[in-house]
């Protein structure tokens, strides 16, 4: 019956809330706000405001060592979420680049032994669950946030929260161009076609060797979040 509960839904409302651009467009053809003189308005508001005051740079400016580059990563560990991705591309990096997964699910185990098989033990570290206050500090201590999502038949990344956390905090960000996360990011970070792990690993690469431009790409971060994705904003 959810169809037909759909369809009473979207003929008798006035107006509708998308999410995010893609949702609006879901919305638009399975055909709300058609069959009239004036289609009816669909307006796109963020799910989630970011609070820029707990959500801050760091104290202290970031190492501004060449060749070192402290990678993140939170989220659900599936296979959707590309960490298999971002373990291949740092495994032939420099062993300065390491990575700190933050996060569980039923892929952990087999994403602990592509990184042991890999000769990663020392470089990749996983902490199974940190609480939301907690999560500030672990994005300052980060020189990165890898956002690596795979889309699927049945799903496509559908914000990436942890993206305008990150970027808050003037951690720069690499995402790959699953769903929404282009729009997210905007110009303030930097993009990947899903799935391709070598040009994930050039990205990294040259974050590692350019901490000049980790910053700059750190301040368009905070600055996009304070325009579009604080709680004010939305």
């Amino acid at each position: 019956p959810f169809r037909a509960f759909e369809r009473y839904a979207y003929r008798t409302a006035a107006g509708a809330i998308a999410g995010t651009p893609a949702a609006a467009a879901v919305l638009r053809a399975k055909g709300f706000g058609f069959g009239r003189a004036t289609p009816k308005p669909i307006w796109t508001v963020p799910q989630f405001g970011v609070d820029e005051a707990v959500h801050t740079p760091p104290a202290t400016p970031r190492s501004s060592a060449s060749g070192h580059l402290r990678v993140g990563f939170a989220g659900r560990l599936v296979p959707a979420k590309g960490v298999a991705d971002l373990i291949a591309a740092i495994a032939p990096l420099a062993p300065t680049v390491t990575l700190e997964i933050v996060g569980n699910g039923p892929a952990e185990t087999d994403l602990r032994r592509q990184a042991h098989d890999a000769g990663l033990a020392d470089r990749v570290t996983f902490t199974p669950w940190l609480p939301s206050a907690a999560m500030p500090a672990f994005y300052r201590r980060l020189d990165a946030l890898v956002l690596p999502s795979r889309s699927t038949p049945r799903w496509t990344e559908q914000f990436g929260r942890v993206l305008t956390e990150a970027m808050a905090c003037e951690t720069p960000v690499i995402g790959s161009d699953s769903g929404e996360i282009p729009h997210v990011i905007g110009d303030a970070g930097l993009i990947y076609p899903e799935g391709d792990t070598g040009a994930l690993r050039s990205h990294l690469s040259h974050l590692a060797d350019d901490p000049a431009h980790r910053a700059a790409l750190g301040a368009a971060g905070r600055r996009r979040v304070v325009a579009h994705f604080t709680m004010q904003a939305v």
